[in-house]
């Protein structure tokens, strides 16, 4: 196990579940179409729980590309180590979504609605105004990210006696998945809140790749908004944190 199939593996499984249950609740003749909001933002934030505890020991469990990049601006994390936990991340989403379409390949066949197939891999608005689908990922990004940061010391101890770099997984397994759940709850109504560019843009190019019977387009002309949007909610969590200190 290394940092960067850690981050492999603990994306992949937050992907897994996450992706999860919006086929579970979207896609028919599932034994949970239907649910409501509630289970997905729950699975969420339990998904996240998942990821953590597998990766935190090795990586840190940043998971999202937005928590390595606000990490370094932050100057708790090396720059240098950016690209590797980033490469981990997006071949992890991209291995949980192909997961998810694996295991409900059925069920995306006997759905025909293109938009809720595609809800498996990636967010939309719920009406679209660049703006203010903008300002909700950066606003939910920066809740993770500070929390992350006032959460945490600069590194901890690992379960073989060792340190590793800050992330979720400093916060706590538990903590963060409230985090998360609390996010989806309050600020996820808008656009789904992906609050992740990983989780966002590497389903959604699996989508785009995947033979999925009847699909729509994969909204590339949405797809920006997802990866700007938690950037600048993780640098602008940075900056403050630069500001205020510890």
């Amino acid at each position: 196990m290394t940092p960067f199939i850690a981050e492999i593996l603990g994306t992949a499984i937050l992907i897994l579940l996450g992706g999860g249950v919006v086929a579970n609740v979207n896609l028919n003749k599932t034994i949970g179409q239907g649910s409501d909001w509630i289970v997905v933002t729950t699975a969420w934030g339990l998904a996240v729980f998942a990821g953590v505890v597998v990766s935190g020991p090795y990586s840190g469990a940043h998971l999202n590309p937005a928590v390595t990049i606000g990490l370094a601006i932050g100057g708790l994390f090396p720059w240098e180590d950016v690209p590797t936990y980033l490469a981990g991340e997006f071949i992890g989403a991209m291995l949980g979504a192909f997961l998810v379409y694996q295991m409900y390949k059925s069920h995306f066949d006997a759905t025909e609605d293109g938009g809720a197939k595609r809800a498996v891999f990636c967010t939309a608005p719920a009406i679209p105004n660049n703006f203010r689908n903008l300002l909700s990922e950066i606003l939910g990004t920066f809740v993770l990210i500070i929390c992350v940061f006032y959460f945490a010391d600069a590194s901890f101890e690992t379960q073989t006696g060792g340190t590793t770099k800050v992330g979720l997984g400093a916060i706590g397994a538990i903590p963060v998945s409230f985090i998360v759940w609390a996010i989806g709850l309050s600020l996820g109504g808008t656009t789904g809140y992906a609050i992740n560019p990983a989780r966002d843009l590497g389903p959604r190019i699996v989508h785009a790749l995947l033979p999925i019977k009847g699909k729509t387009d994969s909204g590339w002309g949405y797809a920006w908004i997802p990866i700007v949007g938690p950037l600048i909610g993780a640098t602008i969590a940075a900056v403050l944190f630069l500001i205020l200190g510890k």
